[in-house]
């Protein structure tokens, strides 16, 4: 296999995916190195993307692979990056198994980790009846008793939102409220009930919540719960080459996906609003854009 390439995309999923066509298609030669660890893989189905509206999600990416492994400039390692180091003509990629690789440009399209709250049967409701996005899963717990795991600027900001898809809404700080005085007031106003009592567990089936069972004792019938945990990069590279993170935490890029480094460029879930359609758009950006800057450094 090559070691050298003119562009190394790490992270092998919708972004990866994306802007490896974009690059194929542009003749490029290009390195694909995925460890196969989408942050999406408990989720069933995904919503919200044109033409595949409810495919399960390790469908869409099998499909979009078998149609970038099509472009013979693209080539695909299955293994995990580890290390990444500037050189004078571009980047070095090390991987896990000791294999070093080159390229003039990377793109790191790595996603997030989730970490998962100590709430016992949070973890294995995640992505199944525990869900992030109205506009991914929304439409499918639609007048539901639902739940928002939640507190200060987020609760608000998730009540007022999910109160779109239902009426049947109860809001959990799990601890002393954070929200103002006029927060409560409005969300109250809404008909959202506001729960401050701790979550000790949540009573599921293969997932499906069921129940949200209070430190008190006390258990609500619940049907849906939206959350969003606290998440890392699930790659460190990135910032160990310097690329600055805002402040949710995602890689710093502009416009054009491009990173606070020169040559280093971030699509994905690491950098965006986590939804498939995105990260297919902004990998498809990060490619076209390469390929330009790739153009320009020799016309």
């Amino acid at each position: 296999m090559d070691k050298s390439f003119e562009v190394i995309i790490i992270g092998g999923s919708y972004a990866g995916l994306s802007a490896a066509l974009a690059l194929g298609r542009s003749l490029r030669k290009v390195l694909v190195i995925d460890a196969g660890k989408p942050c999406n893989t408990p989720t069933p189905h995904s919503h919200n993307f044109l033409t595949q509206d409810g495919v399960v999600p390790s469908e869409i990416a099998k499909i979009g692979r078998n149609q970038v492994e099509k472009y013979d400039t693209v080539q695909f390692h299955d293994g995990l990056a580890i290390e990444g180091t500037k050189t004078f003509e571009g980047f070095t990629i090390t991987t896990e198994e000791g294999i070093l690789f080159s390229s003039k440009k990377l793109i790191f399209a790595t996603g997030l980790k989730d970490l998962m709250p100590g709430v016992d049967g949070f973890a294995e409701c995640w992505g199944k009846s525990v869900i992030h996005c109205p506009y991914c899963h929304g439409y499918e717990v639609k007048h539901q008793k639902t739940g928002i795991i939640a507190n200060g600027e987020k609760a608000n900001h998730y009540a007022s939102l999910i109160s779109n898809w239902t009426k049947e809404l109860t809001l959990f700080t799990n601890g002393p409220s954070e929200l103002s005085k006029d927060q409560t007031t409005k969300i109250l106003q809404n008909g959202i009930s506001i729960v401050e009592t701790p979550i000790e567990k949540l009573l599921h089936q293969n997932g499906k919540v069921q129940e949200v069972v209070l430190t008190d004792g006390k258990a609500l019938p619940i049907q849906a719960i939206y959350s969003s945990p606290d998440f890392v990069q699930h790659s460190s590279i990135p910032e160990e080459l310097g690329c600055q993170l805002n402040e949710q935490g995602l890689i710093n890029v502009d416009g054009f996906q491009m990173t606070d480094v020169s040559g280093v460029y971030a699509c994905g879930d690491n950098s965006t609003m986590r939804s498939v359609a995105m990260a297919v758009s902004s990998g498809h950006i990060a490619g076209v854009v390469v390929n330009k800057d790739l153009i320009a450094e020799v016309f």
